[in-house]
């Protein structure tokens, strides 16, 4: 008799322990599959501790294959669900296609970033619900610092010591508890000028700090961080977000740079492309976790709606406790359904207390009800952490140690870059990678959704801050991605191509050093010097030091859209440009086949009757030649006027100072 097969899709909390107590319970009687996009489990809790450089990020990861060695380890990413067949479709890390078959079906998919329709937020903002986020973070401030204690202006200084964390919660809290500390002692070490001190804001539109807590834990938590110099403001939300700050719900503009949005989360979009009963983006499932009408289908973590025996008529939230034992009650649930484990159990729970790290010896904690502060509650706090990781205890109390006897390394390893980690993403747990494959785009829903087109390759323009999509994601199954030259594959960046192109922008030696795309000045200064060249989606100018001479200048050949060239191809009164946006890549570019009016072709077949081109002498000039424009050509978006083109691929992110 064939071994039943079950699969869990998704390792956090609910999936980890569902996988393990499974592993425990068949004893080898069934297949167990687990489905996520990465190796190894997330403790979550101490994510802040990663951005404040308390903890490498491996300490807060348990490798999969190491602790599950009963359970199979797939990686990727569920795409489509067939309920009636009894398989799903998955993509792996590389693009590729999967299917995989099962019995029983666990829905432990967890949740992604919260998404409020704030103009602005999803461009300029970045959440915090995995360690890519958290390591662009500390790369992020610690970045920030040191522009500022170079900065000559100080209202420069002042915004690049801004930090603006928008919600209260336990992430926010604790991201703004442990910021305000990690930027003091960078300061310390190089001070800023006029005496400025890095200034970290919490808002939230509560009326209190932890407002799911304790009022005490609340009072407690809020006099530590206003004592350490973080400016709490309750009742107080973003109205706008935009590139020099921020626009709050009061009316006063704050200028930053940094915007941590920590306001909460909702379930992966994935549960909502089955078509079951939903309770505000949760599956619903009866109090044994199981979707009713659906015997092999069960639910638990953050993608369910649980039934709050303990409060009729209410669920469980969304937190790290609940998801912890959900897992194990859905392990022994779908183990009984198999005949093998005892009888089914419903979810009961009963809090034993909270904790709420607070930085240093700080805390805030409340165990088996007894309220407790400062150095207590720290110890508390951190022997919780120790005693409900899986793993890696003994490094994790090593690093506490070592960061209480020596000061902090604070560095910027430039591993994730800005780009990498969208706000609205599907996938918070995985960075974003240049030429990737796509994140369940069809999937998206939200207030954020626009920010779609990065994933799906749509040609509309990406959102500030974003590279190109047609540059940096494939649909999935396209089995391919975009071809890079040698120099930015050596160098590791991604192509920035106008949206849809599917060509890269090169970036020259002193951007690369500068790790930001080229200012506008600089673009502008380059188009003026070689118009053709140097448009977004060229190969990099021709007379740059180092490239071989313009063909228009002394010495090289004519260029072929200049007066006593080759006739222009693609001029007004033909049929629309190929390499304009929403038509195809010009065949004159480098990679696409020769120009049909090269010297021996054929003669320019865009011209009315075969009139002379436009752009020849006597004629009207070529609408990319830095020339005044005429005052009877039309201009307008679809008729732009020659000049210096703004970029609209590849945002100016050189004020902001992200990489």
């Amino acid at each position: 008799m064939s071994r039943p097969r079950i699969l869990i899709v998704g390792a956090g909390f609910a999936g980890y322990r569902t996988a393990r107590t499974l592993s425990r319970l068949t004893r080898g009687r069934a297949h167990i599959t687990l489905l996520n996009p990465t190796d190894y489990f997330l403790y979550l809790p101490l994510l802040p501790q990663v951005a404040a450089g308390i903890l490498e990020p491996r300490r807060v990861t348990v490798s999969l294959s190491d602790s599950l060695p009963d359970v199979r380890l797939v990686l990727g990413e569920a795409e489509r669900i067939d309920l009636d067949d009894g398989t799903l479709r998955y993509t792996g890390p590389e693009g590729e296609e999967g299917s995989l078959s099962y019995d029983r079906l666990v829905l432990a998919a967890g949740s992604v970033n919260k998404l409020l329709p704030i103009p602005g937020v999803a461009e300029h903002a970045h959440g915090f619900r995995g360690l890519p986020e958290a390591l662009y973070l500390r790369d992020h401030v610690t970045r920030q610092v040191e522009l500022a204690a170079s900065a000559d202006d100080p209202e420069a200084c002042a915004a690049r010591c801004t930090f603006v964390v928008v919600g209260a919660g336990y992430t926010g809290t604790e991201v703004a508890a442990h910021g305000q500390m990690f930027t003091d002692a960078q300061v310390r070490k190089h001070p800023l000028r006029q005496g400025m001190r890095p200034r970290w804001m919490l808002l939230d539109v509560a009326p209190r700090v932890l407002p799911e807590m304790d009022g005490k834990l609340s009072a407690t938590a809020d006099r530590v961080l206003r004592q350490r110099g973080v400016d709490v403001r309750m009742g107080t939300s973003v109205k706008e977000a935009t590139h020099d700050g921020v626009v709050l719900t009061d009316g006063e503009f704050v200028r930053t740079r940094t915007l941590v949005w920590c306001v909460g989360v909702r379930p992966d979009p994935l549960v909502e492309s089955l078509g079951l009963p939903m309770e505000k983006g949760r599956l619903l499932v009866d109090p044994h976790l199981q979707v009713p009408g659906r015997p092999e289908l069960f639910a638990c973590g953050d993608v369910a709606a649980v039934p709050d025996l303990e409060n009729p008529g209410s669920y469980t939230p969304m937190t790290a406790q609940h998801a912890w034992r959900h897992g194990k009650v859905a392990a022994e649930n779908v183990a009984a359904s198999l005949g093998l484990g005892g009888s089914r159990k419903p979810y009961r729970h009963r809090d034993l207390g909270f904790v709420v790290d607070l930085g240093g010896a700080k805390a805030a904690a409340n165990p088996l009800g007894v309220t407790l502060s400062g150095v207590p509650a720290g110890a508390v706090t951190r022997g919780y952490h120790l005693a409900a990781m899986p793993g890696n205890r003994v490094r994790v109390a090593a690093d506490w140690l070592l960061d209480a006897v020596l000061p902090r390394q604070a560095v910027q390893l430039g591993l994730v870059r800005s780009w990498s980690v969208p706000l609205d993403t599907s996938s918070p747990e995985v960075a974003r990678v240049a030429g990737g494959p796509g994140r369940r785009a069809d999937a998206r829903s939200g207030p954020g959704a626009a920010l779609a087109a990065d994933t799906d390759g749509s040609p509309d323009e990406p959102a500030k801050g974003q590279p190109g999509s047609g540059t940096t994601q494939v649909r999935p199954g396209s089995g391919a991605a975009q071809p890079r030259s040698e120099p930015e594959t050596a160098k590791g960046r991604p192509l920035a191509g106008p949206p849809g192109s599917g060509h890269g922008q090169l970036r020259s030696e002193s951007e690369t050093a500068k790790g930001r795309p080229a200012a506008a000045t600089e673009r502008a200064a380059a188009t003026a010097a070689d118009p053709v060249r140097n448009r977004p989606g060229g190969e990099p100018a021709r007379n740059e030091p180092g490239g071989e001479p313009a063909r228009n200048q002394p010495g090289g050949e004519p260029a072929r859209n200049q007066p006593g060239g080759e006739p222009a191809r693609n001029q007004p009164g033909g049929e629309a440009a190929r390499n304009q946006p929403g038509g195809e890549a010009a065949k004159n570019q480098p990679g696409g086949e020769p120009a049909k009016n090269q010297p021996g072709g054929e003669p320019a077949k865009n011209q009315p009757g075969g009139e002379p081109a436009k752009n020849q002498p006597a004629g009207e000039p070529a609408g990319d030649q830095s020339v005044a424009a005429s005052p009877s050509r039309p201009t307008g978006p679809d008729h732009p006027a020659p000049g210096p083109v703004k970029r609209t691929d590849a945002p100016d992110d050189s004020a902001k100072g992200d990489s």
